[in-house]
Formats: C-alpha cells, sequence, structure tokens
C-alpha cells in the first residue's frame, strides 16, 4: 500500500469562490483535458501530407 494509501487518505483541499466550488485535482484534470484538446485542434495530423506524386 505504501504512499498511494497515504494519498489516498488525505482530505481534498476545494477553491471556493461564490457558488463554485471545486476540488483542485479535479481542476487540474480539467485543465489537462482542455490543453490536450487544444493541442489536438493545433497540431497536424501524422501522415496527413500529400506529396508531388500523389492526388
Amino acid at each position: 500500500m505504501g504512499i498511494f494509501h497515504h494519498f489516498m487518505n488525505l482530505k481534498a483541499v476545494y477553491i471556493h469562490w461564490g457558488w463554485f466550488q471545486i476540488s483542485i485535482t479535479n481542476l487540474l484534470v480539467i485543465l489537462f483535458m482542455l490543453v490536450l484538446f487544444g493541442l489536438a485542434l493545433v497540431l497536424p495530423f501524422p501522415g496527413n501530407k500529400k506529396g508531388k506524386d500523389q492526388k
């Protein structure tokens, strides 16, 4: 069990702003998903380049 057992028993830390409340862990996951989505929109799809001999 070790470190995971200790980590899972800690209290969650929440950010409270008006009526909005979210845990820091969930906020980090949401931000990571938004960054990943943004990268998927910006980065080119591999193998999508057309050469001179391809139509």
